[in-house]
């Protein structure tokens, strides 16, 4: 709800209470001092937060400093106050040891925010990966009228005439210079290349991915999420943003409102249908959970595995963000899903209208990047939840294997679908490229590639590291993937087949920490299983033996994160934080502060 217990604004509590002038008198006197008046803070037009996630440290979301100017004018326009502030930025490619130990310390500061200042509802400004999610979940856990504005991806990069997409590029060319087929300088320009503008990846990496996802679930208006940066349309919609957030508050439409089951089932089908990033479960179930919903891997599956691929974009197609934007964008997909019958069409978004009355209208104007869901690009996009001895769930992204990796690995026709590994195990990344050309390893093409020690304890924050090629002489050879599997991520622009998310980690006493090189791992697509060729006997006599890793923690919030984080299956979450919900209902306005 928007309005406190008196039915009034939230933010008159502070600015216009007549019952307590004293504290009215403080709180209004300091925020008259860079010019705005008494008249409009005691107005009760709506106080309208903008979350700026853009800063230098930041470059995927910067241009949201410019943007904002935009969703000022909207909000003015539609008869509201804009206070704009900073959010604990969140830069997937600047943050170390990863952005992702950030995601719930942005939430956690995010949620002060909205919940101790006169704040009636909020835009929230999203855009690199983890930004998505740590302002939903925020937003999800206050519950006040909360709207995404998604910065949308960089223009088409090009090299030589051809498309390269960010980040893919990355694994790419670590692949060429690792077999001497470039130089270093030819590797930095390559990379270069592909980021041509503002914006985030424009690839279908997991910033794309979560902003269209935003989008599915209802927070964003239709069309927002796959916006180019640089595009004129990104303005435009950052104008209409600001004046829908303060509607949301007039209307009284609130997070919990809007994701509700349904909606998040309609995530679940777009991040199918879009081939989207193995990350996106790890951060909808966590929104999930802090709004109240129970949503787990398992619905992954059941929801979503079946969806056939309709856009073809990289790392599992061919084209880019900008080409998906003209081609339809998220619009055009949910609308393929709704003549399907897959989208839960009356499920509401923050236009006011359900998502069914959304993309009635839309279509896809480009065939050779969004089909038809009877003519799809793959029969299936969705996950395949994986669990044996080992762990109890983890994530493969079937979209992503190759015809070689299929004919290779999943051909065998007496055992379809799966083949049996030597495991080569690495205790994280430093160990990994210290050792992965070590000949004593022989590692060859009958090995699956393990990363352990990389789940949220254990790196801390569950690094994107199981982005991991095989060692230089096969790749001389042509053979550019390996199998690979981990307790930690991998980027949502990877090209490669992977089972990701193990849980429980390592760290936590996860089976994955009992795994040694050289043991044989089966793995079976169909059953959804991994299992070491181990008796139940062996495995206790080494979980007896057992030493767990020293885990060092070199700042406040690593301990503080390590303490308080769960697996990956559940969304990663602060677990005391879960338990608050709808706090700003719950428990009104905060106690006064002198």
């Amino acid at each position: 709800m928007s309005t406190s217990r008196t039915g009034r604004l939230r933010s008159q509590e502070w600015w216009d209470n007549p019952d307590n002038p004293g504290m009215t008198a403080l709180y209004l006197e300091r925020y008259l001092n860079f010019g705005l008046t008494r008249e409009e803070l005691q107005s009760g037009r709506p106080i309208i937060g903008i979350a700026q996630t853009g800063s230098d440290l930041a470059p995927c979301n910067r241009h949201h400093l410019d943007l904002a100017e935009r969703v000022r004018a909207g909000i003015r326009d539609s008869g509201g106050i804009p206070f704009e502030f900073p959010v604990h930025p969140i830069q997937e490619t600047g943050k170390r040891p990863t952005a992702n130990l950030d995601r719930n310390l942005a939430y956690l500061g995010l949620v002060e925010v909205l919940y101790g200042y006169p704040l009636d509802g909020v835009v929230l400004t999203t855009g690199c990966d983890k930004t998505t999610p740590a302002c939903i979940m925020a937003a999800a856990t206050v519950n006040i009228p909360a709207i995404v504005l998604s910065g949308g991806p960089m223009l088409n990069g090009y090299q030589d005439g051809e498309l390269v997409g960010s980040g893919m590029v990355m694994w790419e060319g670590r692949r060429r210079y690792a077999s001497g087929e470039i130089t270093y300088d030819q590797f930095m320009d390559r990379v270069s290349d592909s980021a041509p503008s503002i914006g985030h990846c424009n690839t279908m990496g997991t910033a794309l991915t979560m902003n269209s996802l935003a989008e599915a679930v209802g927070m964003s208006l239709p069309g927002c999420g796959a916006i180019p940066a640089p595009y004129r349309e990104r303005a435009q919609i950052a104008h209409a943003t600001g004046q829908r957030a303060t509607a949301l508050v007039l209307e009284n439409i609130t997070p919990r409102d809007i994701m509700t089951r349904e909606a998040f089932e309609n995530a679940i089908v777009v991040a199918s249908a879009i081939a989207g990033s193995t990350n996106a479960p790890i951060h909808l179930n966590a929104i999930a959970r802090h709004v109240g919903v129970d949503l787990t891997d398992s619905d992954w599956q059941r929801v979503g595995q079946h969806i056939p691929v309709l856009v073809n974009c990289q790392p599992a197609g061919e084209y880019l963000g900008e080409n998906f934007y003209r081609a339809g964008g998220v619009p055009a997909v949910m609308h393929e899903l709704m003549q399907a019958g897959e989208l839960r069409t009356e499920a509401l978004t923050v236009s006011g209208k359900t998502a069914g009355a959304n993309v009635a209208d839309t279509y896809a104007t480009d065939r050779s990047v969004i089909r038809s869901y009877d003519e799809p690009f793959e029969a299936h996009g969705g996950m395949i939840v994986m669990r044996g001895n080992l762990f109890d769930s983890a994530i493969m992204k079937i979209s992503v294997i190759s015809d070689a990796f299929r004919e290779r690995y999943l051909s065998n026709p007496d055992d379809p679908d799966a083949f049996v590994a030597r495991a080569i195990v690495f205790e994280g990344p430093e160990d990994y490229h210290d050792r992965l050309d070590d000949p004593e390893l022989n590692i060859d093409e009958d090995c699956i590639l393990v990363m352990r020690n990389s789940g949220p304890i254990g790196y801390p924050g569950a690094a994107e590291v199981i982005n991991m090629q095989p060692p230089s002489d096969l790749l001389r050879r042509g053979v550019t993937s390996l199998p690979t599997m981990g307790d930690g991520r991998q980027s949502g622009t990877a090209d490669s087949p992977s089972i990701l998310n193990a849980s429980p980690e390592s760290a936590a006493g996860g089976n994955l920490s009992l795994l040694r090189t050289d043991d044989l791992v089966r793995i079976d697509l169909r059953q959804g299983r991994v299992d070491v060729q181990l008796t139940d006997e062996e495995l206790r006599e080494r979980r007896a033996a057992h030493e767990p890793p020293v885990l060092v923690n070199q700042t406040p919030w690593q301990e503080l994160y390590r303490s308080t984080v769960g697996d990956l299956s559940t969304g990663g979450c602060m677990e005391l934080a879960v338990q608050y919900q709808d706090v700003a209902n719950t428990y009104g306005v905060p106690r006064d502060n002198h």
